[in-house]
């Protein structure tokens, strides 16, 4: 894709650093990622609606609500996919941008596509969560039935049947998504985001 050389960045007087004062926290992308039916969604907007009620500025990024719009025009071949998580990750910066705590809940089956993600935060504005959960456990939480379909040969590229999951190699947090319950799971983002000084420690 050839960049247009006719754009020139504006920089806003309303910076990130004064967006976040006022909101009282730091902003940062937290990227969860995972089998389908590992719990990323769930934990995502369960983490969300604590981080509500301290009063910070969220938005969830969720897989299935994003290819209503944004992503619409994409299908699930290895270059959508691609192209996919890179408008997300773009989505997710520019909220950081904005001052917000930005959550994203897509399988992102690919490390060079989270990878590349990454790339685009400064250091410590990408936070990666691993939510674990075995392939058999998340075939048995198969509510949409996609598994089965995958199984049976309809649904082409499945991750992990037809199409591979690299899990990550170094998240910054890996969740047991298989055998705790929601309330520890967040919990644990919740600890992890206090430790970064994204959100402050409870008085």
């Amino acid at each position: 894709m050839n960049k247009n050389t006719n754009t020139v960045w504006h920089h806003a007087t309303v910076t990130r650093y004064r967006r976040e004062q006022l909101n009282n926290h730091r902003s940062a992308a937290l990227w969860f990622t995972g089998l389908s039916g590992a719990g990323k969604s769930t934990l995502a907007h369960a983490v969300e609606e604590e981080l509500y009620h301290l009063g910070c500025r969220t938005f969830v990024l969720d897989g299935d609500n994003v290819r209503h719009g944004l992503c619409s025009d994409l299908g699930f071949s290895t270059e959508d996919r691609t192209e996919n998580i890179r408008r997300i990750a773009e989505m997710a910066k520019l909220l950081t941008e904005a001052g917000v705590i930005a959550l994203t809940a897509f399988i992102s089956p690919f490390r060079s596509d989270r990878e590349r993600a990454r790339n685009l935060f400064s250091h410590g504005d990408f936070i990666e969560i691993y939510c674990q959960a075995p392939l058999e456990l998340c075939e048995q939480r198969d509510v949409k039935g996609l598994y089965r379909r995958a199984r049976a040969g309809e649904v082409k590229e499945f991750t992990g049947i037809s199409s591979p999951y690299e899990p990550p190699l170094n998240p910054e947090l890996v969740v047991a998504t298989d055998s705790l319950p929601l309330e520890d799971c967040v919990a644990q983002v919740l600890t992890l985001l206090r430790v970064r000084e994204v959100i402050k420690q409870p008085e």
